[in-house]
């Protein structure tokens, strides 16, 4: 029994050695894939917070817009990468840098129901237009409204 004994000294220090590289290989990976999350998130909420900063000026003009774009970028730790501003509607590209990563978002912004790509509508697909919803009931109007009206005020404390 002896014998065996000598073959297997040692060896849980190489198990402990392999399993805590395997941890740190792991936690490794797990750290760089929250900086690309994170990085993604930062340049998506920047790219959000200048188009709209730019399709709010978009009437003072191309180069307005996009100035105001870039400071609201800045602000956010970002670059606006590309600023298009046609007529209401405003196109931001925007690059975040965390870590090792510069991941770029691109963000559109106007008014509701002003073509989207090639004659689109937003929320239609290519040459499918959207059918219309069902007709809605008509509101009643409230109590106390010119078109009714309230309860009378007998018996209320304060009342006349």
């Amino acid at each position: 029994m002896n014998r065996h004994r000598g073959r297997d000294r040692g060896s849980a220090t190489v198990w402990v050695a392999t399993a805590v590289t395997v941890l740190c290989a792991v936690f490794a990976v797990v750290l760089a894939m929250g900086q690309a999350v994170v990085a993604r998130h930062r340049a998506g909420a920047a790219a959000d917070l200048a188009v709209l900063a730019a399709a709010d000026n978009a009437l003072r003009g191309p180069a307005t817009a996009c100035a105001k774009a870039a400071k609201v970028a800045r602000a956010q730790d970002a670059a606006v990468v590309r600023c298009a501003v046609r007529g209401e509607i405003a196109e931001v590209t925007a690059q975040a840098r965390f870590g090792p990563y510069a991941p770029t978002v691109r963000s559109r912004a106007g008014p509701p129901g002003l073509p989207v790509r090639h004659g689109q509508v937003a929320g239609e697909a290519p040459g499918h237009p959207v059918p219309p919803g069902p007709p809605r009931p008509p509101v009643p109007p409230q109590a106390g409204s010119p078109g009714r009206p309230g309860p009378p005020l007998d018996g209320l404390p304060g009342a006349p």
